[in-house]
């Protein structure tokens, strides 16, 4: 029997490094992340979502893997890991982890192999090696560009000191693409599938699922300006229905089908209902829908949902796509607005200018938010998603209220975007910074000791946990009842019914779970309906009247 528990699921994103740090040693950990399933139990989630924790030289932040199938000493050990599980499992928690299937460290095994062996060789061909153009090959085999700034091409040296063949990164220069077409990669992550779900793991989150092929030839590609780093467009502009962009040779080829219907059978061998779930930048929505066919993928990120403004027309168009795109193929919908390669959603919504996934914030950086503003957009934003049927992501902090770091020092920073663009996009660091537990303990309880692997703000003191579970009116307390609420209606399950009869800037539905949602992203207030009776507001509402910037929930 199966539940599909993943239909409606919450499920909360754990970047380990910066969750909790059970040693004092500035680096998050298992142990941490253990000791702090109680206060996720308390929130009313359903899942967690581990960002990666293997074997790595942490030149990518962990995702860049020289060992799938052990844990890094920095996070703790494998024994940690089953202890984690064991617990999340006792506390109804399901764990998934975080796979890196296009790309491996260039420390791992098999690479240095390469590395080692002739061009031609069967240690080669798991990975992209070319030679060059020009007379001498000293060119690169073509123009593509890294998603992190600069080529894509590396050039390696033969053992006689020569200047050798060039091998594929679309990340950096330390993350070499591996070849798909490669029967040895493909035994060898069913192997690592299984490695993982024998020690009873409840699926994965496929790390760059739509880039795994590239285009026969690897033919030249210059990408639009305006695009995202990740092949993602823009959100849909109201009453606009996308149409596919120019597809990149090295994003959402065609080939990456067969790999995830031969995951899904394996999966399938396995009770308990394990589930894979891509982080896919594929436009439009009815592209994306292909990943999510039921012989593939259970469930797609939703980027086209977390790019759109806290604008109600844009909203509506989204909301819509996404229902009927994933319907088509028989899967829920997806919603999320914070992860950890994107400018946390209290900032983000409030930014005057444009930003562009991956580039980040900082202290140069135009149109910076107004942090008020900021986040009464996104706990009215949040009111929203949580009340769509489906199933929702959360990052962690953002149940906290918490902005992104815009002022980190630059010696300070650890993405290779900031090096690889010489410090002209700031990067992701800034939603990386470790989160407050404790407003008067060291590094505000993240650890024992006041040490943190990312400087923590100085104001962040009251965003710390322990000052907002007991405050009726905090983002935790928000958070925590929105989550109830829709559990305990099985919103996840609902049906989307738009109400007519309010202005441009409302979004406005009723869910067959018995609730009605008004969410005001204009400039002026509204009244509500007439004996209203509020359930949940993400802010003060007085006289029925609704304000700029803030949802509520209504007894239906």
């Amino acid at each position: 029997m199966t539940t599909e528990w993943w239909r409606s699921a919450v499920i909360y994103q754990i970047y380990p490094r910066s969750f909790a740090d059970a040693n004092g040693d500035g680096m998050g950990d298992l142990a941490g992340i253990t000791s702090r399933l109680p206060s996720l139990q308390a929130l009313g989630i359903d899942a967690i979502w581990l960002s990666p924790f293997f074997t790595s030289p942490q030149r990518d932040a962990g995702y860049d893997v020289a060992d799938y199938c052990d844990v890094d000493p920095l996070f703790g050990t494998l024994a940690d890991f089953d202890a984690m599980l064991a617990e999340a499992h006792a506390r109804g928690i399901r764990v998934i982890v975080d796979l890196v299937p296009n790309h491996s460290s260039d420390q791992h095994v098999w690479f240095q192999a390469a590395l080692a062996a002739p061009a031609g060789s069967p240690e080669r061909a798991r990975y992209i090696f070319r030679d060059g153009l020009g007379a001498n090959g000293e060119l690169p085999p073509n123009n593509w560009e890294s998603v992190f700034g600069g080529g894509m091409w590396t050039r390696t040296t033969d053992a006689d000191g020569t200047p050798g063949q060039w091998y594929l990164h679309i990340f950096d220069t330390t993350q070499p693409d591996f070849d798909w077409t490669n029967e040895d990669v493909r035994e060898e992550f069913r192997r690592i599938l299984r490695f993982w779900l024998d020690r009873g793991v409840d699926g994965f989150r496929v790390d760059v699922a739509h880039g795994l092929i590239k285009a026969d030839g690897l033919p030249d590609y210059t990408p639009p300006a305006e695009g995202g780093s990740m092949g993602g467009g823009t959100a849909l502009e109201p009453g606009i229905t996308a149409e596919a962009p120019a597809t990149p040779p090295y994003w959402a080829q065609d080939g990456v089908h067969e790999i995830y219907r031969d995951w899904r059978s394996l999966l399938d061998e396995y009770s308990g209902d394990r589930i894979l779930a891509a982080e896919a930048w594929v436009d439009p929505l009815e592209k994306l829908a292909r990943w999510v066919r039921p012989d593939e993928m259970h469930q797609s990120f939703n980027f086209a949902y977390l790019e759109t403004p806290w604008n109600a027309a844009a909203l509506r168009t989204v909301i819509d796509a996404s229902i009927a795109a994933f319907r088509s193929v028989g899967a829920p919908s997806t919603w999320v607005l914070s992860n950890h390669d994107v400018v946390r959603h209290a900032s983000r919504l409030a930014l005057t200018a444009e930003n562009l996934q991956g580039h980040g914030i900082g202290p140069k950086t135009t149109g910076l938010p107004d942090p008020v503003v900021g986040l009464r957009r996104a706990r009215a934003a949040t009111s929203v998603m949580l009340a769509l049927p489906g199933s929702s992501y959360l990052y962690q902090g953002e149940e906290l209220g918490l902005p992104e770091a815009i002022d980190l020092p630059d010696d300070a920073r650890q993405d290779p975007t900031w090096f690889r663009t010489n410090g002209e996009r700031y990067g992701r660091d800034g939603c990386r910074v470790p989160i407050p537990w404790e407003a008067d303990a060291p590094s505000y309880g993240f650890g024992p000791s006041a040490r943190s692997w990312l400087p923590q703000p100085a104001d962040w003191a009251h965003f710390a946990r322990d000052q907002q579970v007991d405050d009726p009116d905090s983002t935790l307390s928000l958070y925590t009842d929105l989550l109830r609420l829709r559990r305990e209606h099985a919103l996840g399950l609902s049906e989307l019914t738009w109400l007519p009869g309010y202005g441009d800037d409302i979004v406005a539905f009723q869910t067959s779970g018995g609730f009605v949602v008004i969410g005001n992203a204009g400039s002026e207030a509204i009244s509500l309906p007439d004996g209203a009776e509020i359930v949940v507001a993400s802010s003060p509402v007085s006289d029925s009247i609704l304000p700029p910037d803030t949802t509520v929930w209504l007894r239906a």
